[in-house]
């Protein structure tokens, strides 16, 4: 069954969000050129920015571009579907591409190339042992076994929700150093997932802090996915889901994206739109792209082919 457990206010009543088109603005207002690892110069602000989103007043998807494009041969799963599918598939310890496809998500390919791949003495295909599914499923630990933050964060939000350590990180530190003498075990290092999530007065806050984001292209994703996991958590923990609040390090937007990005600074904001969740599913494994449902999602056209820096 789907339900809105946010218990969003109805369309006419939530109040127009403008916060990702704010710091779009302040990136092109005060963001100074920097050399990439990826050939691409990006405008950067660098320090806390933070986008604070009570669910109560919609979901975080984006109305400045179509995050819900009609699913073709050429996109077989819409955007929003795919970022869901991702987080689930790390949660799930995804890092093969096959393994990440079979969740929905189908815009691994550039970073699991044959020569990526072969850079960090790893099979094709494989993200590596430094991955978000390595780390948040299969974390190496000084005892030599594996383990599963997300298993014990829900166990222990449930035994002790009062506690502030509930925490995830998906930084694998000696797998990510891109030094001589030592080889990456990594294709990308990861770029988001440290999570917070705290547990006030019976309500559920989850806290993503992002060390560097890609704002025109990744971030309206991200967005989207951890959203949905704050659904997904406050769910099978028993806590309403109050607040989704997003954090970035190094926020940036590449030099060739701008004509996207000031196509979407000249776009009224919107009211956000109502996700639902199928609330028979009772274990955050068992949640995939489908089990989300979104209306009221009334966005502006897509933008064709924004560059993706690789």
């Amino acid at each position: 069954m789907f339900k809105d457990i946010a218990n969003t206010r109805p369309i006419s009543k939530r109040t127009q969000d403008s916060q990702y088109k704010e710091l779009l603005k302040e990136i092109l207002n005060n963001g100074k050129v920097t050399k990439t690892q990826q050939g691409t110069d990006a405008l950067t602000v660098m320090g806390p920015r933070n986008l604070h989103f009570k669910l109560s007043n919609g979901f975080p998807i984006i109305n400045e571009r179509n995050m819900a494009p009609k699913e073709s041969e050429r996109l077989p799963v819409t955007i929003w579907r795919q970022a869901i599918g991702e987080i689930f598939a790390f949660i799930n310890g995804a890092r093969r591409l096959e393994e990440i496809n079979s969740f929905g998500c189908h815009w691994w390919d550039p970073w699991t190339t044959e020569k990526k791949c072969k850079k960090r003495g790893l099979k094709t295909g494989d993200l590596g042992p430094g991955s978000y599914g390595a780390a948040f499923h299969d974390f190496p630990t000084s005892e030599n076994e594996n383990f599963n933050q997300f298993k014990f964060i829900v166990q222990q939000i449930k035994e002790q929700p009062h506690l502030r350590t509930h925490f995830i990180s998906p930084w694998v530190p000696q797998y990510t150093p891109r030094i001589e003498g030592r080889q990456q075990k990594v294709t990308i290092c990861p770029c988001h997932g440290w999570v917070h999530i705290r547990i006030i007065d019976n309500k559920l806050t989850l806290h993503m802090f992002q060390r560097s984001a890609d704002v025109p292209v990744g971030v309206p994703s991200n967005m989207v996915q951890y959203a949905a996991l704050t659904l997904a958590i406050a769910h099978i923990t028993g806590f309403e889901p109050y607040e989704f609040v997003h954090s970035f390090s190094d926020a940036h937007i590449y030099v060739d994206q701008m004509d996207a990005v000031k196509t979407m600074l000249k776009r009224e904001s919107k009211p956000l739109a109502t996700m639902k969740i199928n609330t028979d599913k009772k274990d955050l494994f068992n949640f995939t792209k489908d089990d989300f449902e979104i209306s009221d999602y009334n966005p502006y056209p897509g933008i064709k082919a924004i560059p993706v820096a690789i």
